[in-house]
């Protein structure tokens, strides 16, 4: 099987478990190529994201699968125990590294992941990319961050012919999924969730003060659904006030650096934090001198970050109604019945788009045989035409030469099909033998 995929998602690990997992952009070039040493990969790339991190890789010695409908069943670890003992050992070496690295326990990671190989690998990674297997169905986020991860490994020099030529198929996928499905006409992002939930405890968004705490695509899309719902008076803060401030231009709002956070987030009525800190940015004692400072106004927080950005702790403060990434299911399943006939219909164009990739495998396949056999029988004809030259170069009659030399090569050439007729036969295999038939333009005679 040529690709396979360790990953841990939403649907399997809570954000405990996800946040110390995820890999930072910072670093993710340098933990590709330490992974791939590490496993002893051919190629591989990371997907981390708020609610996934997915090692998609190929070891050596992968084979390919053949149909994209035999597919492996990856409900769970006890059902992965795919054939082929160099799966489960490069699987094994990899949860080695990811608990080494992340300094966690080998079998926490293995009771939160699940692995898919060849068919449904690929399969898998089409569906994430078009948003099939999102915590939002169909959100457009996902697909940017895959381009991410393959950016990420063509630079670290982790993408071979092999993922290469399958993220290539993906975003071809991707874009036709997004163009003849209705999959994306909804928002029903987890930003579009968090402002959802927001709607239901503001009843006005006209005098609402919002804080955003990140200056990515999440916040950006944040900032967007509260500012067509009426809210004008944003502000920004980020790590680097320039990329706040980029950000804050767009909705003619005031970017500011972390460092301002404590003034701002005892003016703000609703804090929404997307960051990539490795810590969190809020803590406790920050929002209990915000509320006195409020009067004990109320504050609508979302922590849409994964290490989360706000201490848990916060929750059990009065007047503030704290919220992570997986608190937006409920919201999220309400925004779900619009897009699932788009779902179906994507299944159907991600099927097609994996069946080419296995052609393209199988073709591979085709190439090296093709070669192989060219360069076999080159070596016989070199071998033949260098001893018939020898012979003339002694004098030897040439039609004696010429004869000897076309009754080896024709016999040379013949010998192993011949060997395999005369097996066929004995074995009374008849659709081989039509086999070898059509391959050397022969028309069988038909027994009477």
């Amino acid at each position: 099987m040529p690709v396979s995929i360790l990953g841990i998602n939403h649907k399997t690990a809570p954000v405990e478990i996800r946040e110390k997992v995820a890999f930072s952009p910072e670093n993710i070039v340098d933990n590709l190529n330490r992974l791939k040493v590490h496993a002893g990969l051919e190629e591989v790339a990371i997907i981390s994201t708020c609610n996934r991190m997915e090692i998609i890789y190929r070891g050596v010695g992968h084979e390919h699968q053949n149909s994209l409908s035999s597919s492996v069943n990856t409900d769970s670890i006890e059902k992965n125990e795919v054939a082929g003992g160099d799966i489960d050992v490069r699987f094994n070496q990899i949860i080695d590294w990811l608990a080494e690295h992340h300094q966690l326990d080998k079998l926490a990671i293995k009771q939160y992941s699940y692995r898919h190989a060849g068919s449904e690998a690929i399969r898998h990674i089409m569906s994430v990319a078009c948003g099939l297997d999102s915590m939002v169905l169909g959100e457009p986020q996902i697909l940017g961050q895959v381009k991410d991860a393959y950016g990420y490994a063509n630079h670290a020099g982790t993408m071979g012919i092999y993922l290469n030529r399958l993220f290539q198929q993906t975003f071809t996928m991707a874009k036709q999924v997004r163009t003849d499905t209705q999959i994306g006409e909804s928002a029903v992002s987890v930003a579009y969730a968090a402002v959802t939930l927001a709607k239901r405890i503001f009843a006005d968004f006209n005098e609402i003060k919002a804080l955003f705490i990140g200056a990515g695509e999440t916040i950006e899309l944040a900032a967007k659904h509260l500012s067509r719902q009426g809210v004008t008076q944003l502000k920004v803060a980020n790590r680097t006030v320039e990329r706040a401030q980029k950000l804050a231009d767009k909705f003619d709002a005031t970017g500011y650096g972390l460092s301002s956070l404590p003034e701002l987030v005892a003016e703000a009525d609703v804090i929404i934090s997307s960051t990539a800190s490795p810590v969190p940015v809020i803590g406790k004692g920050l929002m209990e001198n915000a509320i006195k400072q409020r009067k004990h106004r109320p504050v609508f927080m979302v922590d849409l970050a994964v290490p989360r950005d706000i201490e848990p702790e916060v929750s059990q403060l009065s007047d503030i109604y704290l919220y992570t990434v997986d608190d937006m299911q409920g919201v999220i399943r309400e925004n779900l019945k619009a897009r699932e006939n788009a779902a179906i219909e994507a299944q159907e164009i991600i099927i097609t788009h994996g069946q080419k990739y296995l052609s393209w495998l199988q073709s591979l396949s085709a190439v090296s045989l093709l070669k192989e056999f060219r360069f076999q029988f080159d070596n016989i004809k070199a071998d033949e035409l260098s001893r018939a030259l020898s012979k003339l170069s002694n004098q030897e009659n040439p039609e004696k030469v010429f004869t000897e030399f076309a009754n080896r090569l024709a016999q040379k050439f013949m010998h192993a099909p011949s060997k395999l007729i005369r097996k066929a036969g004995e074995n009374n295999q008849s659709q081989l033998l039509e086999s070898l038939a059509e391959a050397f333009d022969i028309k069988l005679q038909n027994k009477d």
